[in-house]
């Protein structure tokens, strides 16, 4: 059974659209925990994702960052990467595309996912929904991310939890976890309205784009729906790359077109007072088309191209997301032990296709089709009893992921046919069950919290040349957290959790070999999840009602850290070198963050953070620098509101990467840069509002830490990595 969308069952879904008062089981509001009116305000929004309750960021014991549908809509970015650009220790890793056809992937999987603390790829946690978002995957010329498969224009909060979340939410997130809601009718439907809605036109001149998004809402007596859709066409990102030639030598971007669409529909159904039902059909799909001409064989000084030079490349990539969920909630208050229960059932089918065609000297031309396929089917049920000073949450989360890749193409590397595959089918299995305690005693805050949970991986022979191995285990993974509301001035905090990471199907099995080259991969059976223990230590406060302030201090250590690494060999024909996944020892990454937000006066509000982390993995007694870890970061922000004009402005500051936090000699550490981005809002009336946003406001050229990973020091194209230079954004919206 496929879950990829006809026309026919698109246009149904926009005729009868499922919809959700709510969106998961992770995120449902329920009763705030007890509070006092000295607790301080800061941010004063809510957020489900740190233990999976709604509670209040400044009472949860450990840093979360909601950013709710209004600062959204202000911000009006286009992906994750621009939303969260201004904060101190999150980033999103997106090169410049310069892939080939057989060779190097860079920039081939686009935003690839979100880096938290120091951690990035698939050890962060992403969910849309309670669900989680596919997997990160790159094998050779093949990349697929994470991050593209989200539409902004979808969604009504983004919460960004940091530290380990295996005791809310299983295997995976070591660092910390993005949870992301879409809209619901209620998001829409305030102050009394049946039908409300809204439509927004808008360009940006980074990559030449344009888009359109619109959603309606409705209510008619126990029913509620809402549809929405987005549709954007733009073209490659700007850099300040100035070399335009038609081959390696080229610093600007490569040309391609850019296309997304995305279409939601939701209804929901109230059965009585404390029943509820809701469903929700979402598609998305991204394509890239790209002329590769930093591909193209410069030409020599003297003589002919080689047979083997490429004289062409000819990319099309696309990748696509749809899930449909079902959940039942019940919700009593009144009831004497369960007040509330919500159960979750859906399906995802994710898949990532990538064509290229090259087009050689006088050699074969070559062609090259990789795919990366999950289908993610799952459930979720969770529940709520409120005693007299505290708060048990309770449930159980199943999920199977059915997870396929491909390799396939004309003129294989030698020593290998096609199709191949670079993992076997696997079938990756989690089963947990949880349980939560939130204690209110006098000024002291109390959350204990355990989880147990199974994982196991089945792979398949059929289609696969090399060894297989099954592998299971489990996991036991307890958090503590405790609050101190000693005065409204001072209040500390502290977290210690436990959280673990199994192995995913292609660092088990895997096999490859480019004997002309001289290396290749093989999998490992005796790989062991990643384990992780972390301890978080802050304090949060507020000053003369209009000042708030937090200062964290965090120590994440991680046992069988895994990582691929050469284990053997000399990358000679006759003596390969050997790339494998293996468990280092171990690894650990400490850091410290500050934050600030002050109400000047009525209508101006100004914040402030900076955050600096180290880290390195030890093998063998050898302490390696983690690269991953990004340089101090800091960050501030205004903001004034006055009738109905709004103005932003943010100005951030990285250091530079010094030399000695960088694992290999010789690569390219970019220097310390500042960046002013600046935004203004104009609202005529109830309806219609315009906005505009200037990026890199003085055209700073700067070099971003994880966009430039590996590239060496000498390289004569590090400017093709340069971020964006100035850019101007500007949209109009109508509410209705």
């Amino acid at each position: 059974m496929s879950l990829r969308p006809t026309p026919v069952a698109l246009a149904l879904s926009l005729a009868f659209p499922l919809a959700s008062p709510l969106a998961s089981a992770q995120t449902q509001p329920v009763a705030p925990a007890p509070t006092t009116a000295e607790s301080p305000h800061q941010l004063g929004e809510l957020t489900v994702s740190a233990t999976r309750t709604e509670r209040s960021v400044d009472a949860v014991p450990n840093t979360v960052t909601v950013k709710t549908r209004k600062q959204l809509d202000r911000r009006d970015a286009r992906d994750l990467k621009d939303l969260l650009s201004d904060e101190v220790d999150i980033d999103v890793k997106a090169m410049t595309p310069r892939f080939t056809a057989a060779g190097a992937s860079t920039g081939r999987a686009g935003n690839e996912g979100i880096n938290i603390r120091g951690l990035e790829g698939n050890r962060v946690l992403m969910m849309i929904d309670g669900i989680r978002l596919p997997q990160s995957f790159a094998f050779g010329a093949f990349a697929s991310g994470r991050a593209d498969f989200v539409d902004l224009n979808g969604l009504s909060s983004v919460e960004v939890l940091r530290g380990p979340t295996s005791t809310s939410y299983g295997s995976d997130g070591l660092a910390g976890a993005l949870s992301l809601r879409t809209l619901s009718p209620e998001d829409l439907l305030v102050d009394g309205k049946t039908f409300a809605g809204f439509a927004r036109l808008g360009a940006m001149s980074v990559d030449d784009s344009k888009q359109a998004s619109a959603a309606v809402a409705l209510s008619s007596g126990d029913w509620t729906g809402l549809l929405q859709a987005s549709i954007r066409r733009g073209h490659e990102t700007r850099n300040e790359g100035e070399n335009g030639a038609s081959n390696a030598t080229r610093t600007k971007p490569n040309p391609a077109d850019v296309d997304s669409n995305s279409v939601m529909a939701k209804l929901g159904y109230r059965v009585n007072a404390n029943h509820r039902l809701m469903g929700t059909v979402e598609y998305r799909e991204r394509k890239v088309d790209t002329d590769g001409l930093s591909a193209v064989t410069a030409p020599p000084a003297s003589g002919t191209l080689p047979a083997t030079a490429v004289l062409a490349l000819d990319a099309h990539d696309k990748s696509d997301r749809m899930r449909v969920s079902l959940e039942h909630r019940y919700e009593d208050l009144n009831a004497t032990w369960l007040q509330q229960a919500t159960t979750h059932v859906y399906v995802q089918d994710s898949e990532t296709r990538q064509y290229s065609f090259e087009d050689r000297n006088t050699a074969a031309d070559r062609t090259r089709l990789g795919t990366y396929k999950e289908r993610l089917i799952g459930l979720s049920s969770q529940a709520q009893t409120q005693l007299a000073n505290q708060r048990l949450s309770y449930g159980v989360d199943i999920s199977r992921n059915t997870i396929e890749g491909l390799r396939d193409g004309t003129v294989p590397p030698a020593g290998e046919t096609f199709p191949n595959k670079p993992f076997p089918d696997t079938r990756y299995t989690l089963a947990g069950a949880f349980v939560q305690d939130e204690i209110e005693t006098g000024d002291f805050t109390i959350i204990p919290a355990l989880r147990v949970e199974h994982y196991k991986l089945s792979p398949k022979a059929a289609g696969y040349a090399g060894d297989i191995v099954s592998l299971s285990d489990q996991a036991v993974t307890p958090r503590l957290g405790a609050i101190w509301r000693a005065t409204p001035q001072l209040q500390p905090y502290v977290q210690w959790a436990q959280g673990f990471r199994a192995p995913t199907p292609d660092q088990v099995n895997n096999g490859f070999a480019n004997p002309a080259q001289g290396y290749r991969s093989i999998g490992n059976p005796n790989l062991k999840a990643e384990h992780a223990n972390s301890w978080e230590l802050g304090v949060r406060g507020k000053l003369m009602e209009t000042l708030r302030w937090q200062v964290s201090a965090y120590d994440n250590r991680y046992r069988d850290f895994i990582s691929q690494e050469v284990v053997s060999g000399s990358f000679t024909p006759a003596d390969p070198a050997v790339f494998q996944y293996i468990n280092l020892s171990q690894a650990r990454i400490k850091g410290v963050e500050a934050r600030i937000a002050w109400d000047v006066m009525p209508g101006l509000a100004l914040n402030a953070s900076v955050a600096k982390s180290r880290g390195h993995g030890i093998e063998n007694g050898v302490e390696t620098p983690l690269d991953s870890v990004q340089p101090l970061r800091g960050k501030l922000g205004a903001r004034y509101e006055s009738g109905p004009w709004s103005l932003d402005a943010t100005w951030v500051h990285s250091s530079g990467k010094k030399p000695s936090d960088v694992s290999t000699a010789g690569w390219f550490t970019p220097k310390k840069y500042d960046v002013v981005d600046v935004g203004a809002g104009y609202r005529f009336d109830k309806t219609f509002s315009v906005s505009a946003y200037v990026t890199n406001l003085f055209d700073k050229k700067y070099w971003r830490w994880s966009d430039v990973v590996g590239i060496a020091a000498n390289s004569a194209i590090v400017d093709s990595f340069t971020a964006p230079g100035r850019a101007v954004q500007v949209s109009l919206r109508a509410d209705f």
